[in-house]
C-alpha cells in the first residue's frame, strides 16, 4: 500500500468572526493540516453588548464551534496578562499623554505576531494564518506586504509593524478576495456565522463608552481641567483629555459663532486647545519607532504615499529619515487632523513599504 504524502501542518488565528474561519476553511479544502488557535484576551464584561466587540467570550465560542463543523483540533491561548499588559496600558497611557492611540496595531504586533506566532512554532507549523484583508508575496528580496484586493476591506494599514522575518510565516488566504466573496464561501462551507456582524467596538470596552473606561483605568491621570483657544483664553471645561482626539468638534460645550475643533491635546496641564478647521490642516509630520519593509534602506529622500488613518487614502509626498528609527513625511498638499499617536503607514502603490507613530507637536508648527 502506497503511503500517503504528508500534509503541511498550519495555524489560523481564529477570532470567532467570518473572515479568519473562512481563511481555515480555505486552507482545509486545499490540503493543509489546519490548526485553529483563539486568543483569550480580556475577560472583563459589561455594558450594553447593542454594538459587537471583537474578542469577546462568545467569539472564543463560536470560532470552536468553526473548528467542530470543520473537524480540525482548536486551541485556546490564554494571552490576557500579555494584552492587559501590552495593549491595554498602552491605551491608556497613550490617551493620557494626550495622544490617539491604535490598539488592534499593538494587538496585531505584539499578540498575534509575538505570541501566537511563537505557538505555531510549538505547533511545528510551516505558518500562521489569520483572517487580515492583505496580501503577501515573494519579491526579489524575501517577502512583500501588499494591499489587499478589496480597497473598502483593505486592512495593510493595521499590519505595518510586521517584521521581514515574520512574514516569511504569515499568510493572508483572503487577500484577494471581497467581503462578499467571503461571506459566500462561509455558506459553501456551512459555517453558521456567514452573516455574523462585524466587530465595531474595542473588546475591552463594550460599551464604547472610552472616556469612562480611561477614567476607571487610570484613575487620577484624566481630570478636569480649561479649554483654551489658540491665544490661550479659556473659553470652556472639559471632564478629562481622554475623551477627546484631535478634529473633534462634538461635545465641547462651547459657544461660538464660528465652529471650533480641538487642535492640540496637553495632557500634562490638562488642557485641550481649541481652533478654526483651518488650524487642522498641516503639510508635515514625524514619525518614530519606524518598522521598514522596503527592499533598500530609508537612507536618500524617498517619493511615498502615506496613509495616517485607516479610513485616509494614501496622500503622496516625500519621506526622509532623521535617523534613529524616526523620519519626516512632508505632504504635497496639507493633511486635515494629524493626530499623535496614530499610525502612519508609507506605500509604492500598492506595496506596503512600513509605517511609525505619528510624534507630538506644537500647535502652528
Amino acid at each position: 500500500m502506497m503511503e500517503q504524502p504528508h500534509k503541511k501542518r498550519v495555524t489560523v488565528a481564529m477570532s470567532g468572526g467570518v473572515d479568519s474561519s473562512v481563511a481555515a476553511a480555505c486552507l482545509l479544502e486545499q490540503g493543509y493540516e489546519v490548526i485553529g488557535l483563539t486568543m483569550r484576551l480580556w475577560s472583563e464584561e459589561g455594558g450594553t453588548r447593542a454594538r459587537r466587540a471583537c474578542c469577546a467570550t462568545e467569539d472564543v465560542y463560536d470560532a470552536r464551534r468553526v473548528a467542530q463543523t470543520l473537524g480540525i483540533p482548536f486551541f485556546v491561548v490564554d494571552l490576557e496578562a500579555e494584552f492587559r499588559a501590552a495593549v491595554v496600558a498602552d491605551f491608556v497611557t497613550t490617551y493620557a499623554a494626550g495622544q490617539t492611540p491604535n490598539p488592534c496595531i499593538r494587538c496585531n504586533q505584539i499578540l498575534k505576531f509575538e505570541h501566537l506566532l511563537r505557538k505555531s512554532h510549538e505547533l511545528q507549523a510551516e505558518f500562521l494564518a489569520t483572517g487580515h484583508y492583505a496580501l503577501r508575496t515573494e519579491g526579489p528580496s524575501g517577502p512583500q506586504l501588499w494591499r489587499g484586493q478589496d480597497r473598502q476591506k483593505d486592512q495593510s494599514y493595521f499590519l505595518f509593524t510586521v517584521t521581514s522575518d515574520q512574514l516569511r510565516h504569515l499568510r493572508f488566504p483572503l487577500g484577494d478576495l471581497t467581503k462578499g466573496q467571503t461571506r459566500a464561501l462561509a455558506e459553501r462551507f456551512g459555517l453558521h456565522l456567514a452573516h455574523k456582524g462585524e466587530s465595531q467596538d474595542l473588546c475591552f470596552v463594550p460599551d464604547g463608552d472610552t472616556a469612562a473606561f480611561l477614567a476607571r483605568m487610570g484613575a487620577g491621570w484624566f481630570q478636569p481641567g480649561p479649554i483654551v483657544n489658540l491665544a490661550g483664553q479659556v473659553v470652556g471645561k472639559h471632564d478629562g483629555v481622554g475623551g477627546y482626539t484631535i478634529g473633534q468638534r462634538k461635545g465641547l460645550g462651547i459657544a461660538s459663532a464660528t465652529p471650533l475643533y480641538v487642535v492640540a491635546i496637553e495632557a500634562a496641564h490638562h488642557r485641550l486647545v481649541v481652533g478654526p478647521e483651518s488650524a487642522l490642516w498641516r503639510s508635515m509630520l514625524q514619525v518614530r519607532e519606524i518598522n521598514w519593509l522596503g527592499d533598500e534602506p530609508l537612507l536618500a529622500p524617498m517619493r511615498v504615499g502615506a496613509r495616517i488613518r485607516y479610513a485616509a487614502e494614501a496622500q503622496p509626498g516625500w519621506l526622509r529619515s532623521t535617523g534613529a528609527g524616526c523620519a519626516k513625511m512632508v505632504f504635497d498638499t496639507p493633511q486635515r487632523a494629524i493626530a499623535p499617536g496614530q499610525a502612519c503607514v508609507f506605500y509604492a502603490a500598492e506595496r506596503v513599504l512600513g509605517g511609525g507613530w505619528i510624534e507630538p507637536f506644537e500647535v502652528g508648527e
